[in-house]
């Protein structure tokens, strides 16, 4: 009897499951393009109750289902589906349970140009970071959206959110090619719908996504970002998207709902957490331990950003899916990705063998944080040092930033210290596949600003000569320009302060001339002649690199193309001292006069050049 009970439970159970109306709460991607042969079976994440209960049909011209995958979780189901011979349209995808059915017109839209076309950054770039939080405020009535997990806007605490946005990046396109750069590279802006902490910590950074394909509401809308984008092009400006695949946020729905129990690193995080340690030796170390490379690739960034699991190919189509998606949608210049090697290496290869096939001509910039420029060039496309072709054509030049950074607090020696530390980092050249496509810099928004908390503008201006003449990439940080500082020591937002002028209410608007002071005009001039003069300038993107030991003090590194020359010289010490001209004669050759470029001073080169303490001169001439 209890027997017949439990069957007729069971089958009322049964039956009620049956009769519930199918649910389609979400498809990831939200839309998708055809023609894309790189990667030709398309993963839709399809959400719901229970959806994975249904059968799934697709009756469209061209388009075939590859494979139907339930995972542990009963409210996901992933449809792989081939669209490649097909045409845009409205693609009807049916889902049955029972007798219950639903019908979803998924969009399938047509390219707007074949990846071959879309050209990313290079060396003829000079790349801008700024993080849209704490740029300018365009559209206060987005600093506060209804339905978001709480938090503040206030801009006296650095770690809460300050209300910059898309629309106030948009306003000042022009602050931008003024200035002189070429590109914008934004820290994320995809949504970071997290609480704040205690009312001390939030997510304004934007790297703890919790979706992947929407814009944060307190930035703006996919729509205001690809018309940022499309403005930006319009006036000569490439922009570069910040990605993140080793992590998502702690609030990401799969977090609360895991699609499978490897969706996750660590998937039992409340028992068994496990924090990165934050070395990236491991991953190429040839003895490493297992325990250490775990915790690397494995660990969680931190508990408030769960670390996704490579090694499971759906978690990694997702991802790969998501990168195209962003550059076909809003037509992105280029992808930094964050935390590069705390993924697994195979992985993120498939996926730049992917872009670098679909997109050619696109470039992607890995955050590879290591101070030896071996490690660095290990990670570049077509290594001859590495164990796998890592197909990333570039990488971030830790060490140009570290070297440079040294220099600044030491005397040039006749040994190791000072600029000799530039100078024994820029040897390793021979390491890199294409050192023209190393990504250089003195700052960024996760180290201490290069001033520090001082004003230092003699050996500010040595540094950012080097970096814009340099064989590199070279990204500057926001408000270098007019002399922004701080420290990390008691939070990071100190090094992440507000762009004086962006915001109502600013008492400064260093935007202008008029509201800059005649220290921040000097290095905002400084800086943009240099901008300007290498905008489009052959002898600096592609010209021959010579450097000379430093000599007496003074570092020398020359550019050459046919009869032009250029000579960047830093005085690295805070005594006047003398360039011996004959020493140099291999670049100077026949040529007797050049032109200080900054200052537009003729200088004599039929003499010693004279520097004053910490002095820097970047000259051009031509042979004659």
């Amino acid at each position: 009897m209890k027997k017949t009970l439990l069957i007729a439970l069971l089958a009322a159970v049964s039956l009620a499951a049956t009769a519930a109306p199918v649910k389609v709460e979400r498809i990831d991607p939200t839309d998708w393009y055809v023609g894309l042969r790189s990667l030709p079976s398309v993963q839709l994440m399809v959400y719901g109750p229970n959806i994975a209960q249904a059968d799934v049909t697709i009756d469209y011209p061209g388009v075939k289902i590859d494979s139907v995958v339930r995972l542990d979780s009963p409210n996901y189901l992933l449809i792989y589906v081939n669209t490649v011979d097909a045409q845009p349209g409205k693609m009807p995808i049916r889902f049955q349970v029972g007798k219950q059915k639903k019908t979803v017109n998924y969009t399938l839209r047509q390219r707007e140009m074949p990846g071959s076309q879309r050209v990313g950054f290079t060396n003829a770039d000079v790349l801008y970071m700024l993080m849209p939080d704490r740029f300018a405020d365009g559209n206060p009535a987005n600093n506060q959206i209804a339905g978001m997990r709480a938090y503040t806007n206030d801009r006296n605490k650095p770690s809460l959110r300050h209300g910059g946005d898309i629309e106030g990046i948009r306003q000042h396109l022009d602050y931008f090619t003024d200035l002189g750069v070429t590109a914008l590279w934004f820290t994320p802006v995809l949504e970071n719908n997290s609480p704040d902490e205690f009312e001390r910590q939030s997510t304004y950074h934007g790297y703890a996504t919790t979706d992947y394909y929407k814009v944060d509401p307190r930035f703006g809308t996919n729509a205001e970002y690809r018309q940022l984008i499309d403005q930006a092009h319009a006036r000569g400006l490439k922009v570069v998207m910040d990605m993140i695949f080793n992590h998502c946020g702690f609030h990401h729905p799969w977090v609360a709902d895991m699609p499978s129990r490897d969706w996750f690193n660590q998937p039992d995080y409340k028992n068994n957490y496990l924090q990165t340690s934050y070395k990236l030796a491991p991953v190429l170390d040839p003895y490493a331990s297992k325990v250490d490379l775990r915790e690397t690739v494995e660990g969680w960034f931190v508990p408030s950003m769960p670390d996704l699991t490579h090694h499971n190919t759906h978690v990694m189509n997702y991802l790969i899916q998501n990168s195209i998606w962003w550059i076909e949608t809003v037509g992105i210049d280029g992808i930094r990705m964050d935390t590069y090697p705390y993924a697994y290496a195979d992985a993120m290869a498939r996926w730049m063998k992917i872009i670098d096939t679909e997109y050619p001509r696109f470039n992607v910039v890995g955050e590879t944080w290591f101070e030896t420029p071996a490690y660095t060039a290990a990670w570049q496309k077509g290594s001859k040092i590495a164990k796998q072709n890592s197909y990333l054509k570039s990488v971030m030049d830790f060490s140009f930033y570290a070297t440079v950074d040294s220099a600044r607090h030491e005397t040039t020696d006749s040994q190791w210290r000072g600029y000799n530390r530039v100078y024994n980092s820029l040897v390793f050249d021979y390491l890199y596949p294409n050192p023209s496509s190393v990504m250089a810099f003195i700052e960024n928004h996760d180290t201490d600003r290069y001033l520090r908390n001082g004003t230092d503008t003699r050996s500010l201006k040595q540094a950012l000569a080097l970096l814009l003449t340099v064989n590199r990439i070279p990204q500057l940080y926001y408000g270098t320009e007019v002399l922004l500082n701080g420290t990390k020591e008691i939070t990071d937002g100190y090094v992440r302060k507000d762009f004086p002028g962006g915001f109502p209410g600013d008492k400064q608007n260093a935007f202008t001339a008029a509201g800059r002071t005649p220290e921040q005009n000097d290095i905002y001039n400084y800086l943009s002649r240099l901008l300007h003069w290498r905008k489009g300038n052959k002898l600096i993107t592609q010209g021959k690199q010579t450097q000379f030991i430093p000599h007496n003090g003074i570092y020398v590194v020359a550019r050459t193309l046919d009869s032009r020359t250029s000579m960047t010289i830093v005085n690295g010490t805070d005594q006047e001292r003398a360039l011996p001209v004959k020493r140099y004669a291999e670049i100077i050759g026949n040529a007797t006069t050049a032109t200080d470029v900054p200052t537009q001073r003729a200088v004599s080169l039929t003499q010693d050049i004279t520097l004053p303490p910490r002095g820097t001169l970047v000259l051009e001439f031509r042979n004659l």
